[in-house]
Order: C-alpha cells, then sequence, then structure tokens
C-alpha cells in the first residue's frame, strides 16, 4: 500500500469512528471524503470500497462492546460456578432484537434497489445535501420543542417493547445517504418521548446487531478473496475506527448529559448547504 492511500484510509478510519456515533451521518461522510480524496483501490475496484465503507464499521462497534460491556453482557457466573443470565439484560437484548426486525426487512428485501436508486450518479451528493439538512432542521426542532418537556423513558430497563419497535422503524430511515443511523434512531426515540442518554446508549447498542448484520452481508455478497493490499486496508480502517470511536462515544456521552443536541443540527444544516452549492457547481451547472 501506497504511503498516500495509507493516510487516506487511516483519515477514512477517523471519520468513522467520530461521524458513526454523532447523529450526522458517518457513511455521507465517508462519500464526501471519497469525492474529495478517493482512494486509489477504491477507483481501480468499486465494488470494494462500497464493502470497505460498510465493514468498517465492525471497528466502531468493537468500541460499544467494550465500553459498555458490563450493561450489554447478559451472562454472569453463579455461585456453583455455572453459567447464570442476567434477567435484565437478557430484556434488553430481545427489545434490541425486536428494533432490528424492520431494518433486517428493508435490508433484505430492498438493498438492492436502494443501492440502485440512490448510490448511482449524481443523485447520491444531492441526497446527501438535503437529508443533512431536513436532519438538523429536524434536531433544532425536537430540542426545542422538548426543552421544557421531561421525557417519558429515561430508563432502558422499564423500556416497553413497543417503544423499541418504532424507534427501529425511525432506524430505516437512514438507507437514505445523509440521514445517519444514529441520528435518525435519536431523533425517533427523543419524538417518542426519550431522554436523551437513553435515546443515545439504545442507539448504541442497537448498532451492534444492525451494523454487524450489514457488514455480513456485504462480505457475503462481496466475497472473501481480498488481496494483501485490501486485507492490510480493512484491518488498518477498522483499528482506527475503533480508537477513534473509544474517545469520541465516551466524550458525546459526557456531552449529551449537559447540552442538547441543537449543535448537531447546525453543523448538519452547515454542512449541506455546502455540499449543496457543490452540487450545483459541479452537476447542476456543468
Amino acid at each position: 500500500m501506497e504511503f498516500l492511500e495509507f493516510i487516506k484510509i487511516v483519515l477514512l478510519g477517523i471519520v468513522e469512528g467520530i461521524t458513526e456515533w454523532l447523529p450526522i451521518s458517518s457513511t455521507g461522510h465517508m462519500l464526501l471524503f471519497d469525492e474529495f480524496f478517493p482512494v486509489k483501490a477504491f477507483l481501480e475496484n468499486p465494488d470494494f470500497g462500497d464493502m470497505f465503507i460498510v465493514v468498517i464499521q465492525l471497528g466502531a462497534i468493537l468500541a460499544v462492546v467494550l465500553l459498555f460491556w458490563n450493561k450489554i453482557w447478559p451472562f454472569r457466573r453463579t455461585e456453583t460456578g455455572g453459567v447464570g443470565i442476567h434477567k435484565e439484560k437478557f430484556i434488553l437484548w430481545t427489545k434490541i432484537a425486536v428494533a432490528c426486525i424492520p431494518i433486517g426487512i428493508v435490508g433484505l428485501l430492498l438493498e438492492d434497489k436502494i443501492d440502485e436508486f440512490f448510490y448511482q450518479g449524481n443523485r447520491e451528493t444531492l441526497t446527501i445535501a438535503l437529508a443533512l439538512i431536513f436532519y438538523g432542521i429536524m434536531f433544532i426542532g425536537i430540542e426545542a420543542l422538548n426543552k421544557k418537556k421531561k421525557p417519558r423513558f429515561d430508563n432502558l430497563n422499564t423500556m416497553p417493547y413497543q417503544l423499541a419497535l418504532y424507534i427501529g422503524m425511525f432506524q430505516c430511515l437512514a438507507v437514505i445517504p445523509g440521514t445517519s443511523r444514529s441520528g435518525a434512531t435519536i431523533l425517533g426515540a427523543m419524538i417518542l418521548g426519550s431522554s436523551r442518554i437513553m435515546a443515545a446508549e439504545f442507539t448504541f447498542f442497537l448498532a451492534i446487531p444492525t451494523m454487524a448484520g450489514a457488514s455480513l452481508l456485504k462480505l457475503l455478497k462481496y466475497g472473501f478473496a481480498f488481496s494483501g493490499q485490501e486485507y492490510a486496508m480493512l484491518i488498518t480502517g477498522m483499528i482506527v475506527a475503533f480508537l477513534v470511536s473509544f474517545f469520541c462515544i465516551r466524550l458525546l456521552m459526557q456531552y449529551i448529559s449537559k447540552h442538547s443536541f441543537a449543535a448537531f443540527g447546525w453543523y448538519r444544516i452547515a454542512l449541506g448547504l455546502v455540499v449543496f452549492v457543490y452540487y450545483v457547481g459541479k452537476y447542476a451547472l456543468a
């Protein structure tokens, strides 16, 4: 791997590690990064590039597992030396499973059509711009409406299954580039009455099976016949994404304990306008 290409892969890992957990669209940022700083291997093999952008998320998932291990690991050692199950953590995983149902159906039935509609030609850039702006406005609006409201749900242990299913439905919006999986689920949870902390935590936990499943589907579709360079790129990207995600998640949880998501809304709007101007300049006026 050439040094410049190595630097680009490291930067992609940094972008993934930061934007996967902030409600600002990781896929949108990585696609935009590739628009301005294309990776040579992606140009030579676009299928590998599409797969890489999804599979690199496995590194980010590992950061969630490590940080929240005590909250999500459902097994425990019994007094007799056997293995028992934490009831509350097991129930949490059943809620996560329920929330995964909508995106599982959408992914299995519509993946090819979604890729064909949203990820072809210059339509992708415009979609990212509009999604960034729209959901940025939504975040600002919801935070303003909830400013004086007390959340109806602030504990994952008492969260109803129906709420988990509805949040899972909101997650399906993330198939649109520029939306943000974490942004869609956090926004949906807050609209439905969740506190910021609970919305963020459930989003992190929901990412584990969702992103792992999406990565597996991409790997099965692409195959495992990687070249040495491709293995190096995947491993490098995942390691960087893991390290950056580990610190980003901790900082985000500290931030939202005292602040709202409105700042992310303004960021989305600003970035969306920049992308829109770029789209007009490159495509509409070409």
